[in-house]
């Protein structure tokens, strides 16, 4: 950063046009010449462009009675940031502070996780006076978010769990739902994978909401199953029979709510982005568990 001293340049007789053309002409990146033979030219060419502070003091930017005026002689020169009128401060000590944000459609929370992989890294490639740490990271509240709604996800299954219980006082009836939830919503985590989604609080909360389809759906198989076992018939030719008469309707009933989803898909502009992954999920763990309720539930 050059700060001219305008009673030097006027003592001197010159210009802040004239400073600024020697500077300018001292740092032109151009050709210094070129070797020319009989089969080739080679183009000749040098870095001397000034690097530090104490080279600019040493600019010559004119003669007067035959002796150089250098630029330290009209001016203060110094090491400074680009813009002198923005600054940033960290634990009252001048810093850089550098903000990164995410792409649209990248994950914050695996983007935030690489960069802190990255600054021990960085920091190596770094002189040893300069220190790199995290001034503020929004994860930190989207991490907890995320939590909450992972142990809700769990709180659910356990509630649809007890209460089947509590309802059927029946342990067979209300092992088979326990085990057709998880089956469904593992079913739906490798669907989320194979279509590279995230686990976020919308897809998360979709989860939440099949839940209560899931359970539904192999509720019903089962107590129509029951029906015929209380009437005497062998458990296997009930589960046949009972599977079969409720089919149908399992099928009509994961369709028709498949559908209520489908406008959700279509939706534009960023509520469409944002509700694509949590229709899609949900929609797959609901088609997932009319499949379990319809071949592992019997």
């Amino acid at each position: 950063r050059v700060k001219l001293n305008a009673q030097a340049i006027a003592a001197l007789g010159l210009t802040s046009e004239t400073v600024r053309t020697a500077i300018t002409g001292a740092n032109v990146n151009s050709a210094k010449g070129s070797l020319d033979g009989p089969s080739r030219a080679v183009t000749l060419s040098a870095n001397d462009q000034m690097q530090s502070a104490e080279e600019y003091r040493q600019l010559i930017i004119a003669y007067q009675n035959g002796a150089p005026i250098r630029l330290g002689d009209v001016a203060t020169v110094e090491q400074g940031a680009e813009n002198s009128w923005l600054g940033a401060w960290a634990n009252k000590e001048q810093a850089i502070v550098m903000n990164v944000q995410r792409q649209p459609g990248a994950n914050i929370i695996s983007t935030a996780d690489s960069i802190r992989q990255m600054l021990p890294q960085l920091t190596e490639s770094l002189p040893k006076s300069v220190k790199v740490t995290v001034l503020s990271d929004r994860t930190t509240n989207i991490r907890a978010s995320v939590d909450d709604t992972q142990f809700e996800l769990m709180m659910a299954i356990a509630l649809v769990v007890m209460i089947i219980y509590l309802f059927l006082r029946n342990i067979p009836a209300t092992i088979i739902p326990g085990v057709a939830v998880p089956l469904s919503l593992i079913g739906t985590f490798a669907v989320m994978v194979f279509l590279d989604f995230s686990i976020n609080n919308l897809t998360l909360m979709a989860l939440t909401i099949a839940t209560g389809f899931v359970v539904d759906d192999a509720i019903v198989v089962i107590e129509n199953i029951s029906r015929y076992i209380e009437k005497g018939e062998k458990p296997l030719a009930a589960a046949l029979k009972g599977a079969g008469e409720i089919g149908f309707t399992i099928i009509s009933l994961t369709f028709s709510l498949i559908a209520v989803l489908i406008p959700l898909l279509f939706m534009g502009d960023i509520v469409g982005r944002l509700f694509r992954e949590f229709a899609i999920t949900l929609a797959v763990a609901i088609l997932i568990s009319a499949v379990v309720s319809l071949t592992l539930t019997p």
